[in-house]
């Protein structure tokens, strides 16, 4: 990612975070609509889990600027994801729903530039993450 696109991407995050119980909901919403098996993986309640949504969404977004901050939790985040019954073909189905939700919650301000950038984030974050809880040729395959 270039500079300007980790800045874009926090610009527009700074947006999304005062909706967030919003923009979450909106999230699993969609992904329940469009993948319905993962909906089992997940609390019947979903109020902590919306939560904890937007916190690694947060943590991930102000570690952009400096990744190797934040890769050791993701790497954390994606092994255990496999324990829950996640698996690699699961992340671009999360991508495209974080974008859809994104260009939902942003509305105008939804750039193309602003989605490569966020496609691109998103693409480095989910192919570390697949790789550390799959290996390398599941992230590959998952691109």
């Amino acid at each position: 990612m270039t500079p300007q696109q980790i800045a874009l991407v926090q610009q527009s995050f700074s947006k999304v975070a005062p909706i967030s119980e919003a923009a979450s909901q909106l999230f699993y919403d969609r992904l329940f609509e469009v993948a319905p098996s993962v909906r089992a993986m997940f609390p019947e309640d979903m109020t902590e889990q919306r939560k904890k949504l937007m916190a690694m969404l947060a943590a991930v977004v102000s570690g952009l600027s400096n990744l190797e901050t934040i890769l050791p939790a993701a790497s954390a985040l994606a092994k255990r994801h496999v324990a829950y019954g996640a698996k690699a073909e699961h992340y671009p189905v999360v991508g495209a729903t974080l974008l859809w939700t994104l260009e939902k919650g942003l509305g105008e301000a939804w750039t193309p530039e602003l989605a490569t950038a966020w496609t691109d984030a998103y693409g480095v974050l989910s192919g570390y993450m697949i790789s550390e809880a799959y290996g390398a040729a599941s992230a590959q395959a998952a691109e």
